[in-house]
C-alpha cells in the first residue's frame, strides 16, 4: 500500500493567491463598514468566503 504522497508547487501558489484574494475581500468589507455602503461590504464579503474556501480547497486538491 503507497503512503507517500507528492506534494505539488501549485497547490501553494493557488493558496497564496486566495488568500490575497480574500485579504482584500476583508479590506473591502471593512472600508465599506467604515463608510457605510451595505452593498460593497457584501461584494467584500461574499469574495472572502468564496476565496477562503478556494483557498483551502486548493491545499486539498494539489497539495
Amino acid at each position: 500500500m503507497e503512503t507517500a504522497s507528492a506534494s505539488s508547487d501549485k497547490g501553494i501558489g493557488l493558496t497564496v493567491l486566495f488568500s490575497i484574494v480574500a485579504i482584500l475581500g476583508v479590506v473591502t468589507m471593512f472600508a465599506a463598514g467604515l463608510t457605510g455602503d451595505q452593498i460593497v461590504a457584501a461584494v467584500g464579503f461574499a469574495a472572502a468566503t468564496i476565496a477562503a474556501s478556494l483557498a483551502v480547497s486548493a491545499t486539498h486538491l494539489f497539495g
